[in-house]
């Protein structure tokens, strides 16, 4: 069964297609942590309501924003406590230092609302807005490896949909995080341990 922790700092919609998966057997996988640096994200709420261990580690320390690298030290310890093999991010409004792309090299993967290349380094609303205002046809989400370069790691899955003539930015959003959560499972299902990461 694969062990996976899920970094959010939104209200973790596409963690509810995971949880809905593995609950009726469809997804052999657990989520053994989830972790947010928002107090009162949504996700956390979500996890602790299906007693999924839930970590909020503030983003500050004494009103001063921590390094980056600091911060996500903070988030691998927690990570390696509960022995993850794979780390989801969802809705997780934060940069990962190169820091942490290197320890989590091949098994730290994002989901993002576009069809990327297209409209990389959004987020949320802003890119569907972009998608619109663009007057693209298509759009969809796009699930890839992190790396260094925001939004640029190889792409692992993507999933497209129609852009309607009355799509507002949250009716395009519904459309596409159906999307995020069904290419989110085939990529738990789909993920095999990489030798050589410890």
């Amino acid at each position: 069964m694969r062990r996976i922790a899920i970094l959010g700092s939104t209200r973790g919609t596409d963690m509810q297609a995971i949880i809905d998966a593995i609950d009726t057997g469809a997804l052999s996988a657990e989520i053994a942590i989830v972790i947010s640096d928002r107090l009162r994200a949504g996700i956390l709420e979500r996890a602790r309501s299906y007693d999924i261990e839930s970590v909020h580690i503030p983003a500050k320390r004494d009103g001063l924003r921590k390094d980056r690298e600091v911060y996500d030290r903070e988030v691998d310890e927690h990570l390696r406590a509960a022995d993850v093999e794979l780390v989801l991010l969802i809705g997780y409004m934060r940069i990962v230092s190169p820091w942490f792309c290197r320890a989590w090299e091949n098994r730290l993967v994002n989901v993002h609302p576009s069809l990327l290349p297209a409209f990389a380094g959004g987020m949320d609303g802003d890119v569907h807005q972009a998608v619109i205002a663009s007057g693209n046809r298509e759009s969809g989400c796009t699930v890839h490896l992190v790396t260094e370069q925001v939004d640029e790691g190889p792409i692992l899955l993507q999933k497209r949909c129609e852009v309607r003539e009355e799509d507002t930015p949250q009716t395009l959003k519904d459309r596409v995080q159906k999307l995020e959560g069904k290419a989110l499972i085939e990529i738990i299902e789909q993920y095999k341990p990489i030798r050589g990461n410890s």
